[in-house]
């Protein structure tokens, strides 16, 4: 397994990437491994455990936060929150809805959803989208965050995101319009009980959260 300087895993987020960005960039230095990983939630929290990763960024909702919470517990883990968010339907441009000041959830249930996979038998509160649990026809998932947007765009498909998964550099392809739900998300950091953070880590934390603070919608 590769050994990193300094690694952080996380669900499939474009937050992330600008914090990491960031941390390096102030890091400097002539020589360095560093690794950004994108993994599912059970992967993040292996990683963490494992010290593959120093820390783990994650959403929770308010719906699956108990749950999620004990298997973190279980694993040695604290969850760290750092920002709310309301949840937004993530649409192409071409999609019949794209006009709508709010959707419900049962106005999409003709077009395909588009999803992150979480691997065979995963709980509920492991999905990195709101209202995971609600009955599909049309389902489609993939394991990358290009590649979710690229269906959404092909198949007129639609996702449910922090928005800010789409906020930073994806905002031109796919709109979002807010969802008429009380779910929330909570997003944050995961880190081990047994281990602090790093000045590395500290820094990365810093720029997270005020990554969150500008971008998040509650």
């Amino acid at each position: 397994m590769t050994a990193y300087d300094f690694a952080i895993s996380g669900q499939h987020y474009l937050f992330d990437v600008q914090s990491f960005a960031h941390t390096v960039l102030a890091a400097g230095g002539d020589a360095y491994s560093y690794g950004l990983l994108d993994r599912t939630t059970q992967g993040v929290i292996d990683d963490v455990v494992s010290g593959t990763s120093e820390l783990g960024v994650i959403m929770q909702t308010s719906a699956t936060a108990d749950a999620l919470n004990a298997a973190l517990a279980e694993a040695g883990l604290t969850f760290h929150e750092l920002a709310v968010s309301a949840p937004l339907v993530a649409l192409p441009a071409s999609h019949p809805l794209v006009n709508a000041k709010s959707l419900a959830i049962e106005q999409l249930a003709d077009y395909p959803y588009v999803y992150f996979d979480q691997g065979e038998d995963a709980p509920i509160a492991f999905y990195e989208e709101a209202l995971a649990e609600v009955p599909r026809a049309k389902k489609v998932a993939c394991t990358d965050r290009a590649s979710l947007t690229e269906l959404i765009m092909a198949i007129n498909g639609y996702t449910i995101t922090s928005g800010i998964l789409v906020g930073i550099t994806d905002g031109s392809a796919l709109t979002t319009i807010p969802l008429k739900t009380n779910i929330q998300l909570h997003l944050g950091y995961v880190t081990a009980d047994n281990r602090e953070l790093t000045v590395m880590g500290e820094r990365f934390v810093s720029h997270l959260k005020r990554s969150l603070d500008y971008y998040a919608q509650a």
